[in-house]
């Protein structure tokens, strides 16, 4: 087991065709589950239970990352990692294109957004780390995705993250009505800009 733990810390992330390739047994992967040391993210997907916030990325999104390949962290979890709200998901909210199938995830809870594929591409943000790649909405996609989903996550969390980031260091207003075009929220966004910047 002391050669599996080895194995994991230098990996960090494992699945079970890997490890059996690897040569260890599933007697020992169950018995690592049953102590506590490794953490079972979905079927076939395993990690040290140690890890914590990586490189200033959550845990949770490089579960979420590794568990599906095509997610994209979104809506309020990345509204949150942008420091947009003071809102704290119990959730990790990710969106994949349609129509893409997605595993049953253990842990995180998560809440999945299924995209179309022009909605879906935009703004995507790559952070790596060391222990694999986070993709994440970058903060203006992030808006008007917010925008988009107002009747269903709160228009208050929409003005609040809007607000927030019209205060923030970088803020651009072309890239807010970009992305609300792509989005098809410009005639919504717009009468909140006027009142935010006025």
């Amino acid at each position: 087991m002391k050669n599996l733990i080895k194995y994991l810390k230098h990996n960090r992330y494992a699945r079970m065709k890997e490890l059996k390739k690897a040569s260890f047994q599933t007697r020992d992967i169950s018995n690592l589950l049953k102590e506590g040391i490794i953490h079972k993210i979905k079927p076939g997907l395993y990690r040290l239970e140690e890890i914590f916030d990586v490189d200033g990325v959550s845990t949770g999104f490089l579960d979420v990352c590794q568990a599906i390949p095509q997610g994209v962290i979104c809506l309020i979890s990345a509204l949150e990692f942008y420091d947009l709200t003071t809102f704290n998901p119990s959730s990790i909210y990710v969106a994949v294109p349609q129509p893409c199938k997605i595993p049953q995830i253990i842990y995180p809870p998560i809440k999945a957004y299924y995209f179309s594929k022009n909605i879906y591409q935009a703004g995507i943000e790559h952070i790596k780390t060391r222990y694999g790649t986070v993709k994440i909405y970058n903060r203006e996609k992030t808006i008007c995705d917010m925008f988009r989903y107002r009747n269903k996550l709160g228009e208050d969390l929409a003005f609040e993250g809007l607000k927030n980031y019209l205060n923030s260091r970088g803020f651009n207003i072309g890239k807010i009505i970009e992305y609300s075009k792509i989005c098809r929220v410009e005639k919504i966004i717009m009468p909140y800009l006027k009142v935010i910047v006025a």
